[in-house]
């Protein structure tokens, strides 16, 4: 068995009386790229902290290859939405950070964090403190200080978020390279279709909180992948899928919201399936 498989075998998860997951089975393949999407606030970000050992289940169990998760560990590595550099270490004494803490050389881990800068076109910034660093290079930092320590299982919730669109795309096309480089298990979290079809090898929609598997979708777009594909005609058909089911779980977020929620519900429809028809309308023309 490959190493960095996760299951999840029906799994509750409640704070106190609030329940945030229901039953969820489903698995996390070995070296695939699995993107997990569904509402805001549905428990996404609990399923990574379940992973993580963050969090233990109320009921049911999170196996790493056949093993109970218990705690933390360096198997398991995330990369949250708000950066969580230490701002009072240089990016090189970052990234030297987790070999260091697992009892490597000094020499060895200035190597190691040196050759993944460098890797993440970072070279030359080792000496820089994190607020001297844009956006998207501390995000490089974050993902040169969990890829380091080579993890069976990589996580990141929501990394891109608040990034403007260009450097989101950049960020995108840096993981994609580096996962086709070298794959390893990684749980991607994003409420953005298009990032989930673009990096993903397979896509989990959840429900509504309590969350549970709604639908495994299989991205079965080629790699290497660059960013015509997002206007091929099966992008399209993956992306109308995806958001039939999302707005089937949005509707049911927003069952007791405002009295407008039903025209919010619409207009977002309108505009996902506009970006739709006119991808599937480019790829026409394009015979793809």
């Amino acid at each position: 068995m490959s190493a960095g498989r996760v299951e999840f075998r029906g799994v509750t998860k409640r704070f106190g009386t609030k329940q945030v997951l229901a039953d969820c089975t489903f698995e996390f393949t070995p070296a695939r790229f699995t993107a997990l999407i569904g509402p805001s606030a549905c428990g996404k970000t609990t399923i990574i902290d379940l992973i993580a050992g963050y969090e233990r289940p109320s009921s049911g169990a999170v196996l790493l290859d056949g093993k109970s998760v218990d705690g933390p560990g360096w198997d398991r590595l995330v990369v949250f939405q708000e950066t969580a550099l230490f701002p009072w270490k240089s990016t090189l004494h970052n990234v030297m950070f987790g070999p260091l803490n697992r009892h490597a050389a000094r020499r060895e881990a200035e190597r190691q964090a040196r050759a993944m800068l460098a890797r993440l076109g970072l070279e030359g910034f080792e000496t820089k403190y994190p607020h001297q660093l844009s956006g998207g290079m501390q995000r490089r930092a974050e993902l040169a200080r969990a890829l380091v320590n080579s993890p069976l299982v990589m996580l990141l919730d929501e990394p891109f978020r608040g990034l403007d669109a260009m450097t989101r795309e950049l960020m995108q096309e840096y993981l994609l390279r580096l996962f086709e480089e070298e794959p390893v298990t990684t749980v991607f979290i994003t409420t953005e279709i298009e990032e989930a079809i673009f990096l993903a090898d397979r896509i989990l929609v959840v429900s509504n909180a309590p969350a549970s598997l709604k639908r495994v979708i299989e991205v079965d777009l080629p790699r290497p992948r660059d960013l015509k594909m997002l206007s091929s005609r099966r992008f399209a058909e993956i992306h109308s899928k995806i958001l039939d089911l999302m707005l089937e779980e949005v509707k049911k977020a927003f069952a007791e919201g405002a009295g407008d929620a039903a025209e919010v519900i619409e207009s977002y429809g309108r505009a996902a399936r506009s970006q739709s028809a006119d991808a599937s309308g480019e790829a026409s023309r394009d015979g793809t």
